[in-house]
């Protein structure tokens, strides 16, 4: 689906109806107890305001982890649920010279409170996306693809030929980390959890450029050790679960490799052998895209300049959305259950 920015609607986003509506939050707990569709209101809009028209925003893990307490970024209450999504500016405040009424926008910060119908940001929290890009790519550029670019820059120099594995492969960061692996010529070595529908979830990633899909189960047995022989060993691996599945994604890691750890599904340690860090000298890092954008929110060069690489990608039809599940945001109930439900692979993308 491609949202292309026209004339009328142009007009149509101009003319927005009933009051600003939103998914709301006044205390930590689980979302399908604390989370309530309420009218919220729009702040004046100021000399440096832009009045944004919400089109869709995702659930995150973190965004749920946000709600329940156990994210790094704890909120005013009362919250507006959301960290992602796009919308369109409607009006602008008489300072603001980056935007006009009629653009595509998506945050540059996290915390803003995306799952709202209406919003009034100050234009340095927004980024202006291209016309041609598809509304559900938009809706979910701001995190896992920007964490999966990132992840593949900043630690390690790989070049065309060289290799990197992942867990959880099929999260909306490991889709991303296959394409533009593929894009660039990098190999991709994707570890996922068995499941019922296993082999259409290994179609699927490799439909995306996955090299190899392997289970967590298959990556501790021996032969799968004859299979990563007939590729170079991983210089990067990109762990979002920890646990044992880390642990097992260090030992394929070659002499002086990386593991960056951006995630902790699992909810255990990393433990680490001590023979990977005498013997191989693994190296142990960490990496959450909130703190990179805010350690360089003075610098928005930067951030513009991956957000336009990832759209040159998105463009060339090398980078796509992850397989989403569009739900009305009066239906937000359902979305939530969805997202917290295990082995569901869609994205939940609220549309408002």
């Amino acid at each position: 689906m491609r949202f292309l920015v026209s004339a009328s609607c142009r007009a149509m986003s101009a003319a927005v109806q009933g009051r600003p509506r939103g998914l709301v939050y006044e205390k930590h707990g689980e979302p399908d107890r604390v989370v309530q569709l309420k009218d919220v209101s729009l702040p004046e809009l100021g000399a440096s305001g832009v009045h944004v028209r919400m089109l869709a925003a995702p659930i995150n893990p973190s965004d749920i982890n946000m709600i329940q307490g156990s994210y790094a970024v704890v909120p005013d209450f009362p919250a507006v649920g959301g960290n992602e999504g796009v919308g369109q500016v409607v009006q602008i405040g008489s300072n603001v010279t980056s935007l006009k009424p009629g653009d595509l926008v998506i945050p540059a910060d996290a915390g803003l409170g995306t799952w709202r119908t209406e919003a009034v940001f100050e234009e340095e929290k927004l980024l202006k996306m291209p016309p041609d890009i598809p509304l559900l790519s938009a809706a979910t550029l701001g995190v896992n693809p920007c964490t999966a670019f990132r992840m593949l820059s900043d630690f390690v120099t790989l070049k065309p030929g060289d290799a990197v594995i992942q867990n959880a492969a099929n999260s909306g960061a490991g889709q991303a980390v296959i394409q533009i692996a593929a894009a660039k010529g990098i190999k991709t070595i994707n570890v996922v959890r068995d499941r019922p529908n296993l082999q259409e979830l290994v179609d699927r990633l490799k439909s995306l450029g996955a090299d190899h899909v392997i289970t967590e189960e298959a990556l501790r047995k021996p032969e799968t050790k004859d299979l990563l022989q007939k590729i170079p060993k991983p210089l990067l691996a990109l762990d979002a679960v920890g646990g044992k599945s880390a642990t097992e994604m260090l030992r394929h890691l070659q002499y002086k490799g990386t593991m960056v750890t951006y995630g902790g599904m699992s909810k255990q340690p990393v433990t680490i052998p001590m023979s990977a860090l005498i013997f191989k000298d693994i190296r142990l890092r960490g990496f959450w895209m909130t703190q990179w954008k805010r350690d360089n929110a003075q610098n928005k060069e930067k951030l513009s300049g991956m957000i336009a690489e990832l759209c040159t990608l998105i463009q060339k039809g090398q980078l796509t959305a992850p397989a989403c599940h569009e739900v009305p945001l009066a239906d937000y109930q359902l979305a939530l259950k969805a997202s917290m439900t295990p082995y569901v692979t869609a994205k939940q993308i609220l549309r408002m």
